[in-house]
This record gives structure tokens, sequence and C-alpha cells, in this order.
């Protein structure tokens, strides 16, 4: 088995772990972190606005405000947007808890819509039919968050006709779709959505350590979320109330956040902007050979919209449990047994002990909830090697009994 060659700390190691992701870092990335650490702006310095201008030449939006997580991001887009007490944030429940505690950190309600079977994705024609409902009940939302899962985009044309007429925002979360197109447009352009949101945790397409991003085609909403990255302060005599006391002045005129990127997380972001493409289409090698390889297996393969093109951030299966003599359990546990590092992305937001004291209970997406029983992430990263991939391959099948 090919070894990889990790850090954590000062401390360094090999294994011979087959993680489901996995950062690639370069000689470039560490001279590019280097050099700005040997400058004078390790926290805010030219690196930042370098890096937000590649994600912009990449996504073809008109701003971009870099902060220290997606999390971050989703939370200042939800107040940039107005999100407060008595509004509704609907979201899907297949996907990471921050998508849907955005929400709550604004003093607004959450629900959720169920997902397309195929895409994994918010389903449009299930939000559909609840906006119905809502709209006879008063309770329509002023936020709608369509999740990318796994880099493939949602059915963003439908959802923005949804919000024309019904009147809610949308904030894409793109955390996992940075280099994925729609309608062979880039994700983050925000033809269809008022914010786009990317993460650039270490096992996301391009990484920034810790890190996210929001784009916005608004002035007025790129002002709103510069302020809440920082504090709400600005040096901008546009933004003032009076004249500036001179070169030191600055005000606070709204209720901010330290939510910002460092100089050095922005540096090894540009960097990794570099490689974009070519990580993404390296995912769609791999991905072309998992679906070729794992075909005649009882096994359920991700399945592409022609209307989009994934960044591949995950490979799931499914299992067929009813040809197999195995529980999603002992399938998960043997290949982890054998040192392949899956997960399961994600455990529906809904059944959470957290989300389940604001009265939501099982059975009340049955879509995601069946999804959750049946999936496993595999590993899907650009340095993946062949060998590595038939490993894989021989472990999924001895674990499934085949």
């Amino acid at each position: 088995m090919t070894q990889a060659y990790h850090t954590y700390g000062d401390s360094h190691y090999f294994d011979n772990m087959i993680r489901y992701g996995q950062q690639h870092i370069t000689q470039a990335d560490i001279d590019a972190v280097v050099d700005v650490m040997k400058s004078v702006n390790l926290t805010q310095g030219p690196a930042i606005p370098r890096f937000e201008q590649a994600v912009l030449e990449h996504c073809g939006a008109c701003h971009a405000i870099a902060v220290n997580s997606a999390t971050s991001a989703l939370h200042i887009a939800c107040l940039a947007l107005g999100l407060g007490p008595g509004d509704w944030l609907w979201t899907t429940p297949n996907t990471f808890v921050a998508s849907a505690n955005c929400a709550l950190y604004c003093g607004a309600r959450v629900d959720f819509v169920d997902i397309n079977p195929r895409t994994y994705n918010l389903c449009s024609e299930a939000l559909e039919r609840k906006l119905l409902l809502a709209e006879k009940e008063g309770r329509l939302p002023k936020i709608v968050v369509p999740v990318h899962f796994s880099g493939q985009p949602c059915d963003m044309r439908a959802i923005h006709a949804l919000a024309q007429r019904f009147g809610f925002k949308i904030i894409e979360d793109a955390s996992h779709a940075i280099g994925g197109r729609y309608l062979n447009e880039p994700i983050g352009n925000c033809r269809y959505s008022n914010i786009t949101v990317f993460s650039f945790h270490p096992v996301k397409i391009i990484t920034t350590a810790e890190g996210g991003m929001a784009v916005t085609n608004s002035d007025e909403l790129a002002i709103q979320l510069g302020l809440l990255r920082s504090h709400g302060i600005t040096r901008d005599p546009a933004l003032m109330t009076r004249l500036m006391d001179g070169s030191w002045y600055y005000q606070q005129v709204a209720l901010g956040f330290n939510y910002r990127m460092t100089d050095i997380q922005a540096a090894l972001g540009a960097s990794q902007m570099t490689r974009l493409e070519h990580y993404v289409v390296r995912r769609h090698e791999i991905a072309q050979r998992y679906d070729r390889l794992l075909a005649e297996l009882p096994l359920t393969l991700p399945w592409q919209h022609p209307d989009g093109y994934s960044a591949f951030h995950l490979y799931v299966i499914r299992l067929q449990l009813d040809k197999i003599n195995r529980t999603h359990l002992q399938v998960f546990e043997a290949l982890r047994a054998r040192d392949i590092l899956v997960n399961l992305h994600y455990i529906p937001v809904h059944t959470q002990p957290y989300y389940q004291q604001m009265g939501f209970k099982a059975g009340d997406f049955p879509k995601a909830e069946r999804y959750y029983t049946e999936t496993i992430s595999i590993p899907m990263h650009p340095m993946l090697t062949d060998e590595q991939q038939n490993e894989v391959i021989a472990a999924i099948k001895e674990a499934m009994g085949l």
C-alpha cells in the first residue's frame, strides 16, 4: 500500500490508512505560507484580497469575503439578509448541522425539506409543495439554503423560480462544490442566489486549513458581509457618521464578529486555487473508475444530473441491504477494520437530540432517513492511486460478503 505523509502539530508520521478525504500540500503551498510568516502581515495582509480575487476569477461573482470558516460565512450571510427572530430558514436534513445552526444563531427558526432520492440534494418538487402549504399557514421562509451535497449542484433554476414566486432569499451552501458547474457555469456565480458560501476545511476540494468564503453579486450585501466579519468596524469614510478625526480613526457601525481569515491561511488558499481544476478533473477520473469497477455489485452508485458537473467532494455508495447478508454497521466497521477510513455523510440534522427538543422526530423526512441507513462515503481525493482504489474495492467486496 502506498504510504501517505501527514503532519499533526509538530509530529510527523507515516500511516497506511486510506482516508475518505485528505488535503494535498505541495512545496509551492509551503513556500507561500513561509513567505507570509517571514513578512509583517501574519493576520490581515495582501494574501487575503489575493485569495478572494482568485476565487472571484474562477466563479465569476462580483464580491468575495474570506472568513475563518464556512460556518461563519453562513452566519454572516443570514445576518446580511436580515434573518432574525420570528423568521424561518429552510434547508435540507442531509447536511452538516451548520447549514441549519446558522439560523439559530440569528434567533430564527429552522425547518427542513426532504431530499431527492437520486441526487441526495434538497428536492425542488418537495420544496414547492411545502411552500404552498406554508403560504396558507402564513409561515413562508425568509431564507432557503440549498446544499450542493457531495459537490453536485442542486436544481438551482427551479429553486430560484420558487424564490421569485414566494419571496424568499437564497444562500447556496457550496461547501462541497467549488470547482463544480451548473448549466455549464461555475458554481458560485450567484446567478440563482443572493450569496454562495464555500468551505476550505482540510478534506474539501481546496484548503486553507480552516476557512470559508461568502461570494455575492450585491454591492450592499458585500458591504454588510465585510462589516460583520470584523466587529462591525469600518475605516471607509463613506460608511461613517461623521468626518474622521485622523488617519487612525475607525468606527463601529454594526455589531459584528471576529470571523476574519488570516494572511497565512489565505496564502495557502491562493496557492491551492492554482490547482483547483486539476483536482476536480482527477476526482472525476477516480469517480469514473469506481463507477466501472463497482457497477456489478449490489450498490447504488452516485447519479449525476445532466445539468451539473460535480466537484466530487464525496463518492457515496448506498448498500442494497436486501441483496447482501450484512448490516450497514457491519459493512462500515469491516471497512474501517481494513484501514479504509470511510465515513458517513450525513446523520439527518432533524434526528439530532438538540433538534428533537424543538419537536422534530423520526419519520419527518423519510427519504433522508432511509438514505442515512444505507450510505457510506468511500475514499475520494486527488492523491488516491489506482492501487489504493483497488484495495478499497476489494475491501468493499469482502465487507459485503461477496
